[in-house]
């Protein structure tokens, strides 16, 4: 029995380390100037975060642990991720003085989303937009980039960065 519970509360943990794992990945890619698998990497952490919840629940796995790991790995995969991404292939040649300060205004909102979620006890809505929709949009719009001026990118960025910290409520789907 004590064997069925350990495997019940690593289980929704392997998802949430696979999330930061794929963060990680799209930055080293990022670096690499392989922008599709960049964006692809965000795009399973998107997949892996969406796992873990439904495997935790499932298992009654829940836990503050849990949950910590949880938010530590989105600031990567949806925070940081995606501003070097955005950094790296829009503006590090187009905008690049000023492409640092918005895509570190996103990642920094998205820490501070993170940690308001972590504090607060909502179960029917988010308050601000969920850092793993702003993450994985901006993700997906990279996929965009030959067709989407360059000037979309930190518009993008700042809208979502004002609306994680907003007190916006965003109803939970799927749950």
């Amino acid at each position: 029995m004590k064997f069925k519970t350990l495997n019940s509360t690593i289980l929704p943990c392997i998802f949430t380390l696979a999330n930061l794992l794929f963060g990680f990945l799209a930055i080293i890619f990022a670096f690499e100037n392989v922008l599709r698998l960049a964006s692809a990497m965000i795009m399973l952490s998107v997949l892996m975060d969406s796992l873990d919840g439904k495997v935790a629940r499932k298992f009654k796995a829940n836990s503050d642990f849990g949950k910590e790991l949880d938010s530590l790995s989105d600031v990567i995969s949806f925070g940081l991720a995606p501003a070097v991404l955005i950094y790296v292939f829009v503006y590090q040649i187009s905008w690049p003085f000023w492409g640092i300060w918005v895509s570190a205004f996103f990642a920094m909102c998205g820490a501070v989303r993170l940690a308001r979620f972590n504090i607060l006890c909502s179960t029917d809505y988010f308050v601000g937009v969920p850092i793993t929709f702003a993450g994985g949009f901006m993700a997906l719009l990279l996929l965009f980039i030959d067709r989407i001026p360059w000037q979309a990118y930190p518009i993008c960025m700042l809208v979502l960065g004002f609306l994680m910290v907003s007190s916006l409520q965003v109803p939970k789907l799927g749950k």
